[in-house]
């Protein structure tokens, strides 16, 4: 029998080239194709493969999202490749729990390497479970130094960005866009409370539910309509950023307006 095989990566050319490279094993069959995290998690339960090829980096509900979210209901898992560009920390990580990872772009004797261990593990039936809680569980207690740096991703690239270059994060639709100077690109965060913990909060401030501004990147105090005040920001736009009414308080005690 075929071993069934799932492809979640939120790039379409990276999809069609690994589907390309997998198609040279007859004995593995790719049965579905997902572009985020979510319908990873929805075409794992929907298809049960035995391997997932998971990218780490996508906007949302990034790979260790997903792994989490499959853990916590309990579902059947399949067992896991990594396509990733991630930092070595990661990569550890990865080789502590047995599991395997492809950086991108993909080497044809890494997949090799790779399908060649998904072999070995399935003939042994080798559990996951207990192994991907621990992944989990180790990415999460990342020390802060390595939190330091985040990963951003721009034009099919990851860039690891100091937290202090930041000089504000929004979300939109379940997406959050951070900038800096130089550079504008997705998070691999899912919610503004998970990247406002990775970071400082005496630098961080919660302006608004949609907006987390760096309080040294601050160009201009705007004042706006009603008593209010908007934010203009050192990114090449300058952007604007209005400051909630539960907010303005704190502002103008930060200011003495």
């Amino acid at each position: 029998m075929k071993i069934t095989a799932l492809i979640v990566d939120d790039e379409q050319p990276a999809r069609d080239e690994l589907g390309f490279l997998l198609k040279g094993y007859p004995d593995l069959e790719v049965v579905g194709q997902g572009k985020n995290g979510v319908e990873a998690v929805s075409l794992i339960r929907e298809l049960n493969p035995q391997v997932t090829f998971l990218d780490v980096q996508m906007p949302g509900l990034d790979g260790f999202g997903v792994i989490k979210k499959l853990l916590e209901k309990k579902v059947r898992l399949p067992y896991f490749v990594f396509a990733t560009a991630y930092d070595n920390y990661a990569v550890q990580a990865f080789e502590v729990n047995a599991l395997d990872y492809l950086l991108k772009p993909i080497a044809k004797p890494r997949l090799e390497k790779a399908i060649a261990k998904l072999r070995r593990m399935i003939e042994t039936a080798a559990p996951t479970f207990d192994k991907l809680d621990r992944l989990v569980q180790m990415i999460e207690e990342r020390p802060a130094a390595q939190k330091n740096k985040l990963v951003v991703k721009s034009q099919g690239r990851l860039f690891l960005v100091d937290a202090e270059e930041i000089i504000f994060a929004t979300i939109e639709d379940g997406v959050i866009s951070i900038f800096t100077r130089d550079l504008e690109g997705i998070s691999n965060f899912r919610t503004v409370e998970e990247l406002q913990g990775n970071l400082d909060p005496k630098l961080f401030w919660r302006v608004h539910r949609s907006y987390l501004v760096n309080v040294n990147h601050i160009k201009e105090v705007v004042p706006w309509f009603k008593s209010s005040y908007q934010l203009k920001m050192q990114d090449r736009k300058q952007t604007e950023i209005p400051v909630s009414r539960a907010q303005t308080r704190k502002l103008r005690e930060l200011l003495n307006l």
